[in-house]
């Protein structure tokens, strides 16, 4: 097979195997750490082989037509087919054969530097292949060892080495030999700065990653490219990060303009939140709750509060009835109460009732059945009202003793149990907040104690004939009077 021909059957099997990604962590907004997947950045073997055929043919057409020929930087024929025999394991994944043979070519008398240079980076893709990261490393270190190599070659081997560096997380080195290769280019590229972004990203140095970072997403903004999902997403960490939410939000706004996903909506809701916007998380999370982008498992209950947050209570009652209902939301206490609330505001206090009898029952907490107490008076249910008072004081925990005393002398005043509404109310007088409430309600307790006890007085018996008398008596003064 020809040489030619041969190398653009190789090089389109190299770029597949070349595509293969590596993982980098990078950090969410909790500082927990997530993988990102970066692809290998430079072909081996399938540009040197190239290079190098390339390299004969203009050599040997120069000799043809007389021309002086300048020094061209390639390899021997022997060292050239060797390494094309070493390809063909590679690929076909021998890897042991391969680094045999490598060993084999290593040993050859008088190899250039550069073709020591090509063996190593033949050696080091191998390891890379293999998942050898540090077998590679090494390969590569003495791939930039040898003296005189093509920038193109150095630069290429520096980039590598530096992702490599990532993949054992050695995020200092990575950070150095990306310094090294910045310092060799006239112009780095945007993913160069990307790299050294990173690295700082990786040391947790948020301030230090920013500037690379938005040197790199610049570059692609000013080439007319919409830049990398994964670098915006990584700026958007380190804006979160750093608490900068005014332009967290600008990034989260390209992100959902040009990536859009519900995801990416819903950070933006809550950056609105940190930014004290409510009303537009509020409005962006009901647009994907009602679109269905969003499961009410998880986010029924913020939903519910920002709309009790906006005075919308009905709302908030609804999504989260229909949620418990459907098991998509626990019955605890917690969801119980907010349901409760959520009814009471909206003014449906006996759709208000069962779910805080159930919470109350699962729960030690005293202001629980005040609340319940509550309800049951705006309903005029004084008995319930008076239970749900009782057992209230009983369990405890009440943020204002004096007024629940106050709430249960009112459901014992309706039943008409005065005297003991009266010694409650008493009880209640004794928290100075309360003293001038509860002596009122003693005062009127107090009449209707009076006005119930006259009502009750027994008028004395009159006998019939006792009757007549004064029947008479009347019949004679109106007869005088006439």
């Amino acid at each position: 097979m020809k040489p030619l021909k041969f190398l653009v059957c190789r090089t389109s099997l190299l770029m597949k195997l070349l595509n293969r990604d590596h993982i980098v962590r990078t950090a969410s907004a909790n500082s927990t750490r997530k993988n990102w997947l970066l692809p290998a950045l430079t072909v081996f073997l399938s540009v040197v082989l190239v290079s190098t055929a390339s390299a004969q043919v203009k050599r040997k057409e120069d000799k043809e037509s007389g021309r002086k020929t300048k020094e061209t930087v390639a390899m021997s024929q022997p060292v050239y087919e060797a390494l094309t025999e070493i390809q063909a394991l590679v690929e076909a994944e021998q890897y042991s054969e391969a680094l045999a043979e490598i060993k084999k070519v290593q040993q050859k008398k008088k190899l250039s530097p550069y073709e020591s240079a090509q063996i190593w980076n033949l050696t080091a893709y191998t390891y890379y292949l293999m998942e050898n990261y540090k077998g590679a490393i090494g390969a590569y270190e003495q791939v930039l060892s040898q003296p005189d190599l093509p920038e193109a070659l150095q630069q290429s081997t520096l980039k590598t080495l530096a992702q490599l560096q990532f993949t054992i997380e050695e995020f200092q080195k990575a950070l150095e030999i990306i310094n090294r290769l910045i310092a060799m280019l006239d112009e780095p590229a945007a993913d160069v700065y990307m790299l050294k972004g990173q690295a700082y990203f990786q040391m947790g140095k948020f301030s230090d990653a920013l500037d690379p970072i938005k040197i790199a997403v610049q570059m692609y903004r000013d080439q007319g490219k919409v830049p990398n999902e994964n670098w915006l997403l990584l700026l958007r960490v380190i804006y979160w990060e750093m608490k900068d939410f005014p332009n967290m939000l600008i990034v989260l706004e390209e992100l959902v303009e040009e990536y859009p996903k519900d995801s990416y909506v819903l950070t933006l809701a809550g950056v609105y939140s940190e930014l004290g916007d409510t009303k537009k998380q509020l409005a962006l999370t009901e647009a994907l709750y009602d679109a269905g982008y969003i499961d009410g498992k998880t986010h029924a209950v913020n939903l519910a509060n920002l709309y009790l947050l906006h005075g919308i209570p009905y709302k908030a009652a609804a999504i989260l009835q229909k949620e418990i209902d459907a098991g998509n939301v626990e019955p605890d206490v917690r969801n119980l109460r907010l349901l409760s609330q959520a009814w009471y505001q909206a003014r449906n206090d006996r759709k208000s009732i069962p779910p805080l009898v159930q919470a109350a029952a699962m729960s030690e907490d005293g202001e629980l059945y005040m609340r319940l107490a509550q309800s049951y008076l705006n309903l005029e249910m004084w008995g319930e009202a008076a239970e749900a008072a009782k057992k209230g004081l009983a369990v405890g925990k009440l943020k204002r003793k004096d007024t629940a005393n106050i709430m249960y002398g009112m459901a014992l005043f309706n039943q008409r149990k005065l005297e003991q509404a009266r010694r409650i109310f008493q009880e209640a007088g004794k928290d100075n907040r309360s003293k001038r409430a509860a002596g009122q309600w003693i005062k009127y307790v107090d009449s209707e104690i009076v006005r119930r006890d006259t009502l009750e007085q027994k008028l004395p018996d009159v006998k019939p004939r006792d009757v007549d008398e004064i029947l008479r008596a009347n019949a004679d003064a109106v007869d005088d009077a006439g």
